[in-house]
């Protein structure tokens, strides 16, 4: 079983990025199932209908999401209706669509978590026992199960990875759009990374046009974010799966292309 997770995907030209390169991706590693976060896909903030249905078409399979889950209001419209979309499951009990689901792959079933971390982060619950108590249900489903740990402290993010070596597939962390280089094995048979990094303009902070945030910095005063143009970014990481669940195999995707 191989999984590919993309990074964080950054409006416009992520979309595009993943428009053409994504099914050659998919073919030449013979990927099973593919996972994107969704959180910015959609100028740079949120996901709307037209952003997620774009990236379906290009070949993703899922989403996760993570703090800017709800920055644009069109996802009320459809995340209650069979979208393909884990929010974070340690937001409120209220809030709309599911915090993890199972989805088929081929004769396969992939479970997803989209957890949110409590560092420097919105108040949500507890994302270590929230994982607890989806993880013993979700086993009895499947064997792989996939968290993303949408989190600003990579503490809070290694942590977890250990809490949950062996119970899990893999943990991969995500938000700060920066690929770490510490993809790796853990010991008991979890795929771990701090941040799988960010689809989407290279040239930027963070996806967003650079001038724009150094003037945020130097001025303090109000400035409209926007996604920057250039160069286009890729990040992703493979998952290659025991069929017993574990992760056997864990490779890191980062590539650039030319503006287009």
């Amino acid at each position: 079983m191989k999984i590919l997770f993309i990074g964080d995907v950054v409006g416009g030209s992520g979309r595009r990025v993943l428009e053409k390169h994504l099914r050659s991706l998919q073919h030449k590693h013979d990927i099973d199932f593919t996972v994107a976060n969704g959180e910015n896909a959609a100028g740079g903030a949120g996901i709307n209908k037209k952003a997620y249905q774009e990236l379906l078409d290009y070949g993703v399979d899922a989403f996760t999401m993570g703090n800017h889950v709800w920055d644009n209001k069109d996802i009320f419209n459809f995340i209650d209706q069979g979208a393909k979309i884990v929010r974070p499951a340690n937001l409120p009990a209220v809030s709309p669509g599911a915090g993890c689901a199972v989805f088929q792959a081929g004769e396969v079933s992939v479970a997803l978590i989209n957890l949110l971390g409590r560092v420097f982060m919105p108040g949500v619950d507890c994302p270590f026992l929230t994982a607890d108590r989806l993880i013993k249900e979700l086993s009895a489903q499947t064997p792989y199960i996939i968290v993303d740990m949408h989190a600003e402290a990579t503490s809070e993010k290694m942590a977890l990875g250990w809490y949950l070596d062996g119970r899990v597939s893999a943990v991969l962390g995500t938000h700060t759009h920066i690929q770490t280089n510490d993809a790796r094995l853990l010991p008991k048979g979890s795929g771990y990374i701090t941040d799988v990094g960010m689809t989407g303009p290279r040239d930027s902070v963070l996806g967003v046009d650079k001038d724009a945030v150094i003037r945020r910095f130097i001025t303090h005063l109000p400035t409209r974010f926007e996604p920057a143009a250039g160069d286009i970014q890729f990040n992703g990481i493979i998952l290659d799966l025991h069929p017993g669940g574990s992760c056997r195999g864990i490779e890191v995707l980062n590539f650039v292309e030319p503006s287009f």
